[in-house]
């Protein structure tokens, strides 16, 4: 069983080190591929931080990452 990303907010961080991650890609390539301009509103402590870091890795070209993802071939 991956280990609990407990207070961690880093995508690489918690892929390379093999935490538990709930695939949300799909909703990150519909922020990506859609509209112009989001304003990320969201109460304390529900992932704002982690969404940040993962649109980051993802425009950073970090393909790695990504492998076994549901963004992987889009």
């Amino acid at each position: 069983m991956n280990k609990l990303p407990i207070g961690i907010q880093d995508f690489r961080t918690i892929r390379a080190e093999g935490y538990k991650y709930v695939d949300k890609t799909a909703y990150v390539h519909q922020l990506v591929t859609s509209g112009k301009f989001y304003f990320l509103s969201r109460p304390r402590r529900f992932g704002k931080s982690l969404t940040v870091s993962t649109l980051a890795e993802l425009y950073s070209g970090s393909r790695e990452l990504f492998e076994g993802l549901w963004i992987a071939d889009k």
